[in-house]
């Protein structure tokens, strides 16, 4: 009796870490022809800000929160949110697990992790514009480990928003149909290839039947109007890696790709918003990708490139390439610097005007981090 009434000291005390990053930049174009959110020329940025604490709610279930926080572009004011706030079961039968409250959902390669945990600088241009950053909801996941020898991982999940937009707040409708949620799944796997190789593949979808008009009105260059009546998302990916037995923390590799498809229906209105009488309804099928590799060398040293491609989910016509190298310099574990440059081309339906960049992020933890710097 007395041995089960024993507990680890602090057992359930939560780890507590903090984040913060900054990223210095110089961009050749002014946002007025980039249609970035942030200056062109000379800016410095607290992209990060992040308060995370996580612990064990008991033996069978985990809970965590992060609060985050960004400076305002044109104010430099950083106010705290809450960004994830979830609790995780696994005491579920048949090797099932359970995440509710607000999480990042389980989509792709990386629209589930932190800015500041990417293996580049910026969040990829096809993330950015398909799940609007990272792919946040507020709902409930539940994740299946198929008792197999070989490792395979299927998840399913439901809730509110998906991504960085939501439903409009000035038209959310009086009454919200089941339709108007996200539902979403992933479907992956990993394998050895040899003693120093892996591969890692998955299989991603998304669809929110009706989106409640999400993003309010989008207003197109040639000042046409169009908003989103339903949502649709699909994604393969696949990663390779190369990470030695010995000296695996010297050397390692890694290529990752994601190709994305999106397919929304949207209400367009050629006369501007709002309609005039005259709008009807259409699809956009878009494409989207990313490519990267990644090569560390040693201990504090690795370099890499990235490589984007995308067609607008509001028109197929309007097509960006970036091409990005970077190299990275790790202090140590908990503290890093890396130097990035970008090329941007943007096709003339966009309206706007190619750019070049670049970016020196310096990111450091203190405290525990949950999700840390990992090979990605």
């Amino acid at each position: 009796m007395e041995a089960q009434k024993k507990s680890l000291p602090g057992e359930f005390n939560p780890a507590i870490g903090f984040v913060g990053e900054t990223v210095t930049s110089y961009r050749s174009k002014g946002n007025d022809a980039t249609g970035s959110d942030r200056p062109g020329g000379f800016d410095v940025w607290a992209r990060s800000l992040e308060l995370n604490a996580s612990a064990s709610v008991d033996p069978f279930a985990k809970a965590w929160v992060v609060a985050n926080a960004s400076a305002d572009a044109a104010t430099g004011e950083s106010t705290f949110g809450i960004e994830e706030a979830a609790l995780q079961t696994t005491s579920l039968p048949w090797n099932l697990s359970l995440t509710a409250g607000r999480f990042f959902g389980e989509f792709g390669r990386l629209a589930n992790i932190h800015d500041h945990e990417l293996p580049f600088v910026n969040r990829p241009l096809a993330l950015d514009d398909y799940i609007g950053d990272e792919s946040r909801s507020d709902g409930a996941q539940v994740n299946w480990l198929v008792p197999v020898d070989h490792n395979i991982s299927i998840t399913a999940g439901i809730g509110d928003q998906f991504g960085g937009d939501s439903p409009n707040p000035n038209n959310p409708g009086p009454k919200r149909e089941f339709g108007g949620l996200n539902f979403w799944g992933r479907a992956s796997t990993s394998f050895d290839l040899a003693d120093n190789w892996q591969a890692e593949g998955g299989v991603s979808g998304l669809w929110n039947p009706k989106t409640q008009d999400r993003g309010g009105a989008l207003v197109q260059p040639d000042g046409s109007t169009m908003v989103e009546k339903a949502r649709r998302l699909a994604g393969l990916d696949f990663k390779l890696s190369y990470v030695p037995l010995r000296d695996n923390q010297f050397k390692s590799f890694t290529w990752g790709t994601e190709v994305l498809f999106s397919d929304n229906n949207f209400l367009f209105a050629p006369n501007g918003f709002p309609a005039s009488g005259h709008e009807y309804r259409g699809y956009v099928n878009s494409l989207g990708l990313y490519s990267y590799v990644n090569y560390k060398w040693s201990r504090q040293w690795s370099a890499g490139f990235l490589f984007d491609y995308l067609q607008s989910a509001q028109n197929h016509d309007d097509e960006t390439f970036a091409y990005s190298p970077f190299i990275t310099f790790a202090l140590s574990h908990w503290n890093q610097l890396r130097l990035q440059y970008t090329h941007t081309e943007r096709s003339p339906a966009s309206r706007l005007r190619s750019d070049d960049a670049i970016y020196l992020q310096w990111a450091w933890i203190i405290g525990a981090h949950s999700h840390g710097w990992t090979q990605r």
